[in-house]
């Protein structure tokens, strides 16, 4: 059990660690409680001994540990008012009518990226939740056409596609064949079903089915893809504690596997979640911050990831507001 004294340096140490990057000493914490560096210096050996705070070899200072930040984000955390500055940045996207929400989203978390100097994410509807229902194509002229894909939740898809010297009448085979054989897979598993059930025999039903697959192929792929976007990954390059190039490399490696991605939205609890070091899944010294938003039959994850040496209030108070907002946003 801590003092009252034990907890503010604690909140000290990470508060001036998370602005400084640097091993804080016992005069600055002396200074803001108003005691000797004596007492400071062991409070701060006491914190030490049960893992709250670490020591460099470079400094006398002492740096957060993993426990720290996790004592510091459950205990000692206070919710930080949005500034002005922030605040009119990101009305300004979402007072915007003319953009889909998506866009909204999209442009916020480069905003919040830019701001924070950290990396964001989205991640929509998982695509493995979202069954196929149908797909549909509405002619636009001679070779555009629009390939709509609808889920069983209610989720539609559009993308416009181009198919030289190919009849309506060869498409429409296509479609019927996708529909007969594919409705009911999860959106994620399309592709693969693709190859494996339709491929081998749209050959007998579609006279020009290799053109005719391998666009439908390329419509299901991206629209899988389209549920995770990484803003913001080079911020960790600004960072001092990613200077290794291994351990970067390590860290967009992982930023790029939408497997490890997915991760993060793995649990149903809508709060902001807290996930430090070993706990993210990236790196021993990242921190994933996220949240969940729904809106009509839009719905996903928003998630901020950055150093452990991260302003956690800030960041807390940042995805608060955009998930209010965008489940706001009708």
């Amino acid at each position: 059990m801590l003092t009252k004294r034990q907890e503010n340096i604690l909140k000290l140490i990470v508060e001036h660690y998370v602005k400084l990057a640097k091993p804080i000493g016992s005069n600055l914490i002396s200074k803001k409680l108003k005691c000797s560096s004596a007492t400071i210096r062991n409070d701060m050996s006491i914190l030490e001994n049960v893992n709250l705070l670490e020591k460099t070899h470079t400094s006398s200072g002492r740096i957060p540990s993993e426990e720290g930040y996790r004592y510091y984000v459950d205990n000692l955390m206070e919710p930080k008012k949005m500034n002005a500055e922030d605040m009119l940045k990101l009305q300004i996207i979402f007072h915007n009518q003319q953009l889909p929400l998506s866009d909204c989203i999209n442009k916020s978390l480069q905003v919040i990226s830019d701001m924070t100097n950290y990396a964001t994410i989205v991640l929509g509807s998982s695509s493995h939740d979202n069954l196929l229902k149908q797909i549909e194509v509405v002619p636009i002229d001679d070779v555009s056409m629009i390939v709509i894909v609808v889920t069983d939740r209610g989720h539609v898809e559009h993308k416009e596609l181009k198919l030289e010297n190919v009849s309506l009448n060869e498409v429409k085979k296509t479609v019927n064949l996708i529909n007969n054989l594919i409705v009911g897979t999860p959106i994620d598993e399309v592709s693969t079903k693709l190859e494996y059930e339709v491929k081998p025999v749209i050959g007998k039903y579609v006279t020009q089915h290799e053109q005719l697959y391998n666009a439908f192929y390329n419509v299901f792929s991206d629209f899988s893809s389209h549920n995770v976007n990484v803003v913001g990954k080079n911020k960790f390059l600004d960072q001092p504690e990613f200077s290794n190039i291994d351990k970067i490399k390590n860290i967009f490696d992982k930023l790029d596997d939408e497997n490890i991605l997915r991760e993060i939205k793995k649990d149903d609890d809508n709060n902001i979640k807290v996930y430090i070091g070993h706990e993210s899944n990236i790196d021993d010294d990242v921190t994933v911050i996220k949240t969940k938003f729904k809106n009509g039959t839009d719905e996903g994850t928003l998630a901020i990831v950055g150093p452990k040496r991260m302003d956690y209030e800030r960041v807390v108070t940042l995805l608060e507001y955009l998930k209010t907002n965008i489940e706001d946003n009708n």
